[in-house]
């Protein structure tokens, strides 16, 4: 046993205060307690045994992704476990505090210029270049399937989808009205909404997207939408990740920086959730679903990571502020 085998099997609790009143429960499944506090870890598993399976990765090997950070810290752990060098290429415009906690994991570092997937100096390209210029292995997770297998399930490893049916069972309730859930590489949302819908066709799955991504335009319309800025990390895009499928969600929510932020306080002060600012864009779009009460069960969305990977970041450093003016010191 090592590492590997501490992912998965996170709890699903109750949101009871941040959605009083409404028609149908809201259930939050805790990824952010993954051992390397985010749904990631499961696609670095999927990503890194799959590939051990088939043979593309062997003692000693190279790996590289382009990444936002977190799986990069999924595959930090699984590389010191399996013996593996680990090269991260992340966007400058990530938080600094991932990058830190990177190196400290022991893997390499590359950061990139912000830019879109047209260009050249995108983390993504310049990850894929070097791999194929120095034959490492790309683990590719917005492309690879082994990140939705990671989700819907493998012979191996029960995906976080049938954690979902299974822990929901056991709570009574055998429908789940609809599965809310952001999408950085479409993995997760891919994943589990495939098994939640061979368990209950009627289950709606919805994208929870931040203002300025262009992907719900695109769920809801067919047609990309305007592609602006954001500050939430690590979902939205102006593209479309290969691993999101189309055909999986019903529509889409969009949700703002400033709705996104202030739920990750009303998470951690009334819920006691230590997350980061995706799963505030989950919650959000979460209560606007149950909200519309015409569910044939609760709604089920996901904490994605940890507050701690946040901490340098502008909307963190200004609650941070506001708590400390709260302070009363010793005279």
């Amino acid at each position: 046993m090592d590492v590997i085998d501490a992912i998965g099997n996170t709890p699903l609790i109750e949101l009871k205060k941040v959605s009083a009143g409404l028609p149908v429960k809201i259930f939050i499944k805790c990824e952010h307690l993954n051992p390397g506090g985010s749904v990631k870890d499961r696609t670095a598993r999927g990503i890194v045994t799959d590939a051990e399976e088939r043979g593309l990765l062997r003692p000693g090997a190279t790996m590289i992704e382009g990444t936002a950070g977190n799986t990069g810290v999924g595959l930090a752990l699984l590389a010191s476990a399996r013996g593996y060098r680990l090269i991260c290429v992340l966007p400058e415009k990530m938080a600094i505090d991932k990058r830190i906690a990177l190196c400290q994991l022991g893997s390499e570092v590359i950061i990139t210029k912000n830019g879109p997937l047209t260009a050249p100096h995108n983390f993504r390209n310049v990850a894929a270049r070097l791999a194929e210029e120095n034959g490492y292995f790309l683990t590719n997770q917005f492309h690879n399937p082994a990140n939705i297998s990671a989700h819907y399930g493998t012979p191996k490893y029960r995906g976080t989808g049938e954690e979902i049916v299974k822990q929901m069972r056991e709570l009574g309730y055998e429908k789940i009205g609809a599965f809310v859930c952001s999408s950085g590489t479409g993995g997760t949302i891919s994943g589990v909404g495939k098994r939640l819908k061979e368990h209950d066709v009627a289950t709606q799955v919805v994208l929870a997207d931040p203002v300025g991504s262009s992907m719900a335009g695109w769920v809801n319309t067919g047609t990309l939408g305007p592609d602006g800025p954001f500050a939430v990390e690590g979902i939205g895009s102006g593209s479309v990740p290969g691993n999101l499928h189309r055909d999986v969600l019903d529509f889409a929510e969009s949700v703002s920086d400033a709705e996104a932020f202030a739920m990750v306080e009303r998470l951690v002060k009334e819920e006691g959730l230590t997350v980061g600012g995706s799963t505030g864009v989950n919650v959000v779009a979460a209560i606007r679903v149950a909200q519309r009460g015409n569910l044939s069960g609760p709604v089920v969305t996901l904490a994605a990571d940890q507050w701690d990977r946040y901490k340098s970041t502008a909307w963190m450093q200004a609650w941070m502020a506001r708590e400390a003016a709260t302070v009363t010191l010793p005279t």
